[in-house]
Order: structure tokens, then C-alpha cells, then sequence
């Protein structure tokens, strides 16, 4: 069955609606009639995935304008953040940073101090200066790697360190202490959000709600019937089949993995995930892992920071309580 924008499918007794495209699926029971909540849904590309947001309600059209609100956030966010966008905030940045100090959102500012403060609580496996180490591979579009002459110059730098974040003439800027630093915010842009996205839902009165963002989610309250929601974490291999079910309710979930973006070339297989000692992609036996916290912000920069952590670390929290949740 295709579901269009603004189209509400209610589903038979033995029927599952699934949510979700790229790391989640998200599935409802199955509810009794005689309840008016349902599903109200709606779907678009954004930010490099297709984002989808789900609201509980009994009045399909009054559901619109929240769906709205919160998709809008995630544009927002895609037109202010994106290093693709030589007019964002980051795309400016990379322009002039080094030069002289550029104004950019409160947002941004916001998210900048916070993968900051990763990187450092993470001894640099999180960072957000690495965009020129990912305009280097270009995973998207390479099918073989750089020289490893040219990795070395970017290998251990720590260039977050060299990272300004701070005001001036009575606005946030941004400086770059060190020429070869270059914003990427892949691993924490989307997590914010998805956040905004869902607060927009809450600041209009949804209760019960999900957005979710790819590998990014974020679910409020209750699912239709009434008991949390449950996120199926998809198959590297097979994205047909679930490595895990996960039960959640007003938290986020954010998954990594090798499987996302990459290319194989002498039996090795290179990814987005960078390793910032080795100014490669990292390293790693497992292929996907899984991150719950409080902010889905916190469990996008967790599941990027800990991607390839070694095996057992499942149970484990770090950073204000991100916890890995699951991991193959």
C-alpha cells in the first residue's frame, strides 16, 4: 500500500503499520476500533534521508499544522547547518573563519559548543572539524582512497582545539584558529534536529508523537494503543529483517554504521565515520550500533563517538547518560 503526504491509512485488526526509512522501523500494535487515536503521518527528504513525522490524534486535520511546524524545523536546520550550503552558517564559516569571526544562529552556536564539548570529553573520536578530512575521501561519490600521504597531514590534530565559539559585537561567531579546519556537523546537526522538531510538536500540543530522521529519532509519549513506542533496529545486510526491538517513550535513539554511506575497494570496506588519529575511516568489526538518551542531539554525537568501540560496551553510559543500547 503507498501512503501519499496527508494520506491516514487505519488499519485492520491484523494489520502493523510501520514508520521508517534507513536505520528505524517503527511499529504500532494493533489498536480496537473503538478508539479515536490514530496515526497521522507525513514523509520528505531532507537533510541527506527521508525524515518522517507521526503524530497520535483523533482529528486527522487539526494533526496538519504541528506535522507542519515540525518539518519546517527540519529544514531549518538543513538550510542554516549544511557544509553542502555555501550560504549557511557552516558553509560561510569554512569560507571565512579564518580570517575574521562570522556571525551564525544561536542554533548553531548552540550545537558548535556542544560537539565541542564532545570532542573533548571523548578524547577527539567525536569532531566537528573535519570537513576537510570528508571533502579528502568524498565517500559519496569515491570509489577508490587518497593516498595515505595525504591523510597524514590531517592524522591526530585535534582540530577542534582550534574551534572559537563565542560573541562579538553583540552577536555569536565563530573563528578558525587553524587553516585546515573545516565544519562538518554530520554526526550531531541531524540529532539537534530532530530535538527541534520534536519540541515544535510539543509546543503545539501533541502529546504523542515521533520524528523520525534516518538513523535519528525521537519519540514523545505514547504510541496509538497506548504503550511506548517500538523501534526496530534494521539489518545492515538485509534491510528487511530487525537486529533488535527497541521500547521507547519520550527519549531518542540515533544509530551509526558502516552500511550508510561507503565504498569497498580491495576487500576493505571505507565509510563516513572517520577516525580522527588516523584521519581515515575507522576501523571496526562491529557494523552498526545504537545509542538511547534524553536529547536525540546526545544520541547522534554518542552513536558517532562509539561506533567501533570494541565488543561489550552494550549497558555502558557516558556523557550525561547516553546509553549504547544495542550493538553488531
Amino acid at each position: 500500500m503507498t501512503m501519499h503526504d496527508r494520506d491516514l491509512w487505519r488499519p485492520s485488526r491484523r494489520e502493523l503499520i510501520s514508520l521508517g526509512i534507513g536505520a528505524f522501523v517503527v511499529s504500532l500494535p494493533m489498536v480496537r476500533w473503538a478508539t479515536r487515536r490514530r496515526l497521522v503521518r507525513r514523509k520528505v527528504p531532507v537533510m541527506g534521508s527521508i525524515a518522517e513525522v507521526a503524530v497520535v490524534h483523533d482529528d486527522e486535520r487539526v494533526a496538519q499544522a504541528p506535522i507542519d511546524a515540525a518539518l519546517d524545523r527540519l529544514h531549518w536546520v538543513d538550510r542554516t547547518m549544511s557544509r553542502f550550503d555555501a550560504a549557511s552558517d557552516v558553509g560561510r564559516a569554512n569560507s571565512l573563519a579564518t580570517r575574521e569571526p562570522v556571525p551564525i544562529h544561536a542554533e548553531t552556536a548552540a550545537v558548535l559548543s556542544a560537539g565541542i564539548q564532545w570532542a573533548a570529553q571523548t578524547g577527539g573520536r567525536f569532531d566537528p572539524c573535519l570537513g576537510t578530512v570528508a571533502e579528502l575521501w568524498d565517500i559519496e561519490n569515491s570509489r577508490t582512497p587518497p593516498p595515505p600521504s595525504a591523510c597524514v597531514r590531517y592524522a591526530d590534530r585535534r582540530l577542534y582545539e582550534s574551534l572559537e565559539v563565542g560573541r562579538y559585537q553583540g552577536r555569536d561567531v565563530v573563528r578558525f584558529h587553524e587553516p585546515d579546519l573545516a565544519l562538518d556537523l554530520g554526526g550531531i546537526a541531524k540529532g539537534h534536529a530532530v530535538d527541534l522538531a520534536a519540541a515544535a510538536l510539543r509546543e503545539a500540543g501533541i502529546q504523542d508523537g515521533l520524528v523520525n530522521a534516518g538513523g535519528d529519532l525521537y519519540a514523545l509519549g505514547r504510541a496509538e494503543d497506548g504503550g511506548p513506542w517500538e523501534a526496530g533496529v534494521r539489518s545492515p545486510s538485509d534491510p528487511t529483517a530487525l537486529l533488535a526491538t527497541l521500547r521507547i517513550s519520550d527519549g531518542a535513539l540515533a544509530t551509526s554504521g558502516d552500511y550508510q554511506a561507503y565504498f569497498d575497494h580491495d576487500g576493505r570496506r571505507y565509510h563516513h565515520i572517520l577516525d580522527t588519529e588516523t584521519a581515515s575511516p575507522r576501523q571496526t568489526y562491529s557494523h552498526t550500533i545504537t545509542v538511547s538518551a534524553a536529547t536525540c542531539m546526545m544520541a547522534d554525537a554518542a552513536a558517532t563517538a562509539y561506533f567501533g568501540a570494541t565488543g561489550g560496551m552494550s549497558g555502558r553510559s557516558f556523557n550525561g547518560g547516553a546509553e549504547i543500547v544495542h550493538m553488531a
